[in-house]
C-alpha cells in the first residue's frame, strides 16, 4: 500500500510511476462521471451532489499535470488499487494532526468521541461507517417512517381481502368456517425497516456501540421509533433481509432513505473500503470543504437564530421580486438582528482577496433582505479585517473570521479551544 499526503488547493509531485498510473483513472474526471453506483465504496459528501450551489458533482478530486497532482476543496482520502491518497485541510497545522478537519466531522455528524486519524487501517475505516450511522437515521426520519405495502396471509373467519384458493384448500377441507385469504396493505415493518433494525442490532455488539446509537435524544428517539416499527425482527433472517435490499430504494418523497440503506448494506455486509480488492475500483471518503464549513457553521450559528436555507426542499429560501418571481439562498441570514452571512471556505487575510463576485453576491443579498449588515464567515488566522461601509443606500461588509489554528497537544485541547472561538464570534 501507498499512501501520499497533500492538502485541499494544493500541488504535489508523484515520484512513483505505478502511484501516478492509478492516479490517472481519477484525475480530471468529474465526481459525477465516477459512477457512484458502480463503485460502492466511495462516499462522498454531500450525498446529494448538486444540492449546493459550487455542484461538487462537476468538481474533479484531483488534476495531473505531467508527474504533479492538483488539488480542489475536496478533502477526505480515496485510493484507487493499491494506491491511497490522503487529502488533508490547508487550514490545519503542519503537524501531521489534522484536527480542523476532524473538528468539523465531530459536530456535523454529532459524533463524540471522534479523534479518527488519516489511516488506511481498515477497521478504523469501518469503525467510521459506524459512527456515520446516528446522522443517516436522523436525515432519514425527519422524513417520516418509510413504510410500503405489504401482502398478509390470514386464515380467519372476518374474510377482507382476496381468497387464496390453493391455500383455502389446503388448510380448510373440511371446511371449519376459516377463509384463507390475503391482504395488501401500508406497513411500517418492511424490507427497509428491518434492514436498519438490523444494523442497529448489530452496532449494538460494536464496543462504542452504546455511545453511538446514545449519542444524543433525537437518536435514541430514532433507534426506538425503528425498534417500535419492526415487531418482526428475526436475527436468523439478516442474510434474507440484506438480499432483499440490495436493489437501492428510489421513493420521491423518501430520497433520505437510499443514503441510509446504503450505509446499513456496507456495515452489514462489512464492506469497509475493500482496499485492492477490485481492480480499478474507486474507494475512500471524500468531503467538499466548502459544504463541510457550511454545515460546521450551521451548528455555530443556528443557536444563536440564523437560518440556514434548504436548496433541496427550497425552506428559507428568498424571493428577488415583490411579484414572488426569482429566488436566492444566503448561506445564513438572522432576521432578529437583519445580519445576512456568506460562508466561504477560503483564504480572507485582506480586503483585496474577497473576489468581486463574491462580494456582488452579498450585496445583492442585504439589498433583498433590506439589511444593512452582511459579510462573509471564513477560516482565518489571525485578526480579524475591520469591516468596509458601501456607498449608495449605506450598510457595512464585514469579514468574520474564526480562528481554526490552535497549538495543542491532542484533539480533545482543540476542541475546547474551538469551543471558546465559537463563543466569542459575535461579541
Amino acid at each position: 500500500m501507498s499512501q501520499i499526503t497533500t492538502t485541499d488547493n494544493s500541488n504535489k509531485q508523484i515520484n512513483s510511476e505505478t502511484d501516478l498510473q492509478n492516479l490517472k483513472k481519477i484525475a480530471d474526471v468529474k465526481i459525477k462521471n465516477l459512477k457512484l453506483d458502480d463503485n460502492p465504496n466511495l462516499l462522498v459528501f454531500p450525498r446529494d451532489l448538486n444540492q449546493y450551489g459550487d455542484k461538487i458533482s462537476e468538481q474533479s478530486i484531483i488534476s495531473l499535470d505531467g508527474d504533479k497532482i492538483s488539488t480542489g476543496n475536496i478533502m477526505g482520502f480515496v485510493g484507487v488499487n493499491e494506491t491511497q491518497l490522503d487529502i488533508r485541510s490547508r487550514f490545519a497545522k503542519d503537524d501531521g494532526r489534522d484536527y480542523f478537519l476532524h473538528y468539523m466531522l465531530q459536530k456535523v455528524f454529532a459524533i463524540n468521541l471522534f479523534d479518527i486519524k488519516h489511516t488506511s487501517n481498515q477497521e478504523q475505516i469501518f469503525e467510521f461507517l459506524l459512527y456515520l450511522f446516528p446522522y443517516f437515521l436522523k436525515k432519514a426520519l425527519a422524513q417520516g417512517l418509510f413504510k410500503k405495502y405489504q401482502r398478509f396471509e390470514h386464515n380467519d373467519a372476518n374474510l377482507r381481502g382476496v381468497i387464496d384458493v390453493s391455500r383455502h384448500i389446503r388448510q380448510n377441507i373440511p371446511f371449519c368456517g376459516t377463509v384463507a385469504y390475503n391482504t395488501r396493505q401500508h406497513s411500517y415493518d418492511n424490507h427497509l425497516t428491518q434492514l436498519v433494525r438490523h444494523t442497529i442490532e448489530y452496532i449494538k455488539t460494536k464496543p462504542a456501540g452504546s455511545c453511538i446509537l446514545n449519542n444524543d435524544q433525537e437518536t435514541k428517539s430514532g433507534v426506538s421509533q425503528i425498534i417500535a416499527a419492526t415487531q418482526s425482527y428475526n436475527v436468523f433472517e439478516r442474510q434474507r433481509i440484506i438480499s432483499q435490499n440490495l436493489r437501492l430504494v428510489r421513493h420521491p418523497y423518501f430520497w433520505e432513505y437510499t443514503a441510509l440503506q446504503s450505509l446499513c448494506l456496507k456495515v452489514l455486509r462489512h464492506e469497509n473500503l475493500k482496499f485492492g480488492q477490485e481492480k480499478d475500483q474507486v474507494y475512500g471518503i471524500l468531503f467538499d470543504g466548502a459544504w463541510l464549513w457550511e454545515e460546521y457553521l450551521n451548528t455555530v450559528l443556528k443557536p444563536l437564530g440564523f437560518k440556514h436555507p434548504e436548496n433541496k426542499t427550497g425552506k428559507g429560501r428568498k424571493h428577488l421580486f415583490t411579484d414572488n418571481s426569482g429566488y436566492c439562498y444566503p448561506d445564513f441570514y438572522n432576521e432578529d438582528e437583519k445580519i445576512v452571512l456568506d460562508a466561504k471556505y477560503k483564504w480572507y487575510l485582506e480586503w483585496k482577496n474577497v473576489q468581486t463576485a463574491d462580494l456582488y453576491q452579498v450585496i445583492t443579498y442585504m439589498h433583498i433582505l433590506d439589511y444593512n449588515v452582511g459579510g462573509f464567515i471564513v477560516p482565518l488566522e489571525g485578526a480579524t479585517l475591520k469591516p468596509k461601509t458601501l456607498n449608495g443606500v449605506g450598510g457595512t461588509i464585514h469579514i468574520i473570521g474564526v480562528n481554526v489554528k490552535h497549538d495543542c497537544e491532542n484533539f480533545y485541547t482543540y476542541a475546547q479551544k474551538m469551543t471558546a472561538e465559537e463563543k466569542c464570534l459575535f461579541e
